[in-house]
């Protein structure tokens, strides 16, 4: 398997040798502390990935120049000496090779944690914050290049293997590559490469034989002004001799969010990308990104020429041990890329994790979930839901013997229905048929058998209607909906007062058919955090869903809802055929005799605490 094969990255300059070509790319993990240093956490971090056989770690991006200082708890090159240090020790023994990511946010920065200026090559407003930067000048320019070189000392001083340059998304590198955001006059914009030229020169010089490689964002996604994969082969082919490897990347000042997509993006999205790239990088070893999360993706992209590695950073995030297990021909957790939870570069500062396996970023505190319970006992766990599944997986791991039950006819609830979350399913179901869990759906919970201990996952119900509901108005669950209910013809409105990812799915599967009710001034508010508030509206837009802004659910009528204005309060009626409750849901009722809860029966949420508290109530066993 070509994936599992050695890559050798340098050459002329360099001998570094990896021993497969998986990369776990450079990502915000928040693992940091408030003096901006690399911690413990970020050192059991990537051990937990060296230790699953990742080939190549690029730890989190380090700020270069204190004018830099990108969100809360971003590094800063100067205080990362000790952990890259601990870092390098506790991978090396994995024999992971482990890289230094250099930075600058540039205008893609924040002011609000130094309460400096931004700096940028040109007085192009910051797309999300609106903030102008400041126009660079000489003396600014000499140190930014001068503080990639000591940085890129620093990290080879502290073991690093080599450093990699950000040209990719939140980067002044690109910037000054970019016609959006380098519209200067002097020689900075006459060749807007020179300072890329610069930096890497200056890095080069730092770390010697170590590799030296170089993130570059290849389409920009506004080809009006900005790169293009055609002005991307150019680049490539100039910058690339001056590296010892090349990843191709995507996104820009508006586009943040397609650097690392959703599901809503196909998987590889970067495959014919990177195939022209690598066909300007001549000899340099070329990395693939974007949403790679299977493994039989990533070999086909290299048998087929694509690339010569490929970064799988997701994938990992959601299983640490994906490389051990593909050359075990173990079943790998999937990666469902809703970036819930790895996406955490926001005003809140969370944790990087995964809803699938929340002990990414709590190395240093979760228990080991798998240790051999000192009693088997008889588990019964009624609901066979995502809580319910993973309860039943930890809890067979540990030793005990269990069965589900289930009054429906599948497994996985909610989350095989809507959502991207089939393939977490169908990974838990074929992980408990292999333990053999007993598994008995269309059952009805009557009483435990002899000695049987009892756990209740049994998800949410429908949440109490705060709207009046007339005779003969036509109204749904959104639940009963997914589950097959049959929607009379006619436009269809949707109530949304969570903003959530529920309602904007139905309306994209309903088209033009759709009137989204939303409190809020712009539809799924709380996409946001993963993302895809902005992709999401353009979706909706091109699929001609009608769309309610400010809008409060009054009353649901036969033909129509009544709404009222949330800021003004005028009411008005809106024409429809039914009316999909999409709002907050409640735990269903307890059970007597449980010893334990989980998931949505203790509160409605995600995927994420359900499977988290799973495994809690499967370590109390």
């Amino acid at each position: 398997m070509h994936l599992l094969q050695s890559l050798s990255l340098g050459a002329p300059h360099s001998t570094l040798v990896l021993g497969n070509r998986v990369m776990f790319g450079p990502h915000v993990t928040n693992l940091g502390d408030l003096d901006r240093r690399l911690t413990a956490r970020h050192t059991a971090y990537y051990a937990r990935r060296a230790r699953g056989g990742c080939g190549a770690i690029v730890v989190e991006g380090a700020s270069v120049h204190d004018s830099d200082w990108p969100y809360e708890r971003a590094p800063l090159a100067d205080r990362c000496a000790d952990g890259w240090a601990a870092i390098v020790a506790a991978c090396r023994p994995h024999g992971t090779g482990v890289i230094a990511s250099l930075d600058h946010a540039g205008g893609q920065g924040s002011s609000a944690y130094n309460q400096r200026e931004l700096w940028a090559p040109s007085r192009v407003p910051e797309v999300n914050t609106r903030e102008v930067p400041k126009s660079m000048e000489a003396d600014d320019i000499t140190a930014v290049i001068a503080g990639f070189g000591s940085a890129a000392a620093m990290a080879i001083g502290a073991g690093c293997d080599g450093v990699e340059i950000n040209a990719g998304q939140h980067s002044l590198v690109r910037q000054f590559l970019s016609g959006l955001t380098n519209q200067r006059g002097d020689e900075w914009g006459q060749d807007r490469m020179q300072f890329a030229r610069e930096v890497l020169t200056a890095a080069r010089n730092s770390v010697g034989d170590r590799v030296l490689g170089l993130r570059l964002s290849c389409d920009e996604l506004a080809p009006w002004a900005g790169i293009t994969p055609d002005i991307a082969a150019d680049i490539a082919h100039q910058l690339a001799p001056m590296v010892d490897y090349l990843v191709v990347t995507r996104g820009s000042i508006y586009s943040a969010e397609k650097t690392r997509a959703d599901f809503h993006v196909p998987a590889g999205y970067n495959i014919d990308l990177c195939r022209r790239v690598k066909e300007s990088a001549a000899t340099t070893p070329v990395f693939l990104q974007g949403s790679v999360v299977d493994h039989q993706q990533a070999e086909w992209a290299i048998n087929e020429g694509v690339c010569d590695g490929v970064e799988m950073t997701r994938a990992q995030i959601a299983d640490p041990d994906l490389v051990r297990k593909v050359r075990d021909g173990s079943r790998v957790r999937p990666c469902i890329r809703c970036n819930q939870t790895c996406q955490v570069r926001d005003a809140r500062s969370p944790i990087v994790t995964c809803v699938g396996e929340p002990s990414s970023g709590r190395e240093t505190e979760d228990p080991d979930w798998y240790a051999a319970a000192t009693q088997t006992r008889d588990v019964l766990v009624i609901g066979a839901g995502i809580a319910g599944m993973e309860a039943a997986r930890v809890a067979s791991a540990r030793g005990h013997r269990v069965r589900i039950i289930d009054r429906a006819d599948h497994v996985g609830g909610i989350a095989a229905l809507a959502g991207p979350g089939a393939a977490l399913v169908e990974w838990l179901r074929s992980e408990i048929d292999d333990a053999g869990v007993e598994v008995q759906l269309h059952t009805e919970y009557a009483s435990p058998r002899a000695d049987e201990v009892v756990v209740q996952c049994t998800g949410s119900k429908p949440g109490a209607a705060v709207y009046e509901i007339a005779d003969g108005a036509i109204v749904f669950d959104v639940m009963d909906v997914h589950r097959g209910a049959q929607l009379p013809e006619g436009s269809i409105a949707l109530f949304d007062p969570v903003g959530g990812p529920i309602a904007i799915a139905l309306a994209e599967q309903l088209g033009a058919r759709a009137i989204l009710i939303t409190q809020d001034q712009i539809a799924g508010n709380e996409l946001s955090r993963s993302g895809d508030l902005a992709p999401a509206n353009v979706r909706l837009a091109q699929l001609g869903v009608r769309i309610e802004r400010r809008s409060v659910l009054r009353a649901a009528r036969p033909g129509e809802i009544e709404v009222q204005d949330r800021f003004s309060g005028e009411g008005r009626t809106i024409a429809c055929s039914a009316l999909v409750d999409c709002g907050f849901r409640l735990p269903t009722d307890p059970i007597k005799g449980a010893v334990a809860q989980a998931g949505d029966c203790v509160a409605p949420r995600t995927i994420h605490e359900a499977i988290l508290e799973a495994r809690r109530v499967a370590l109390t066993l």
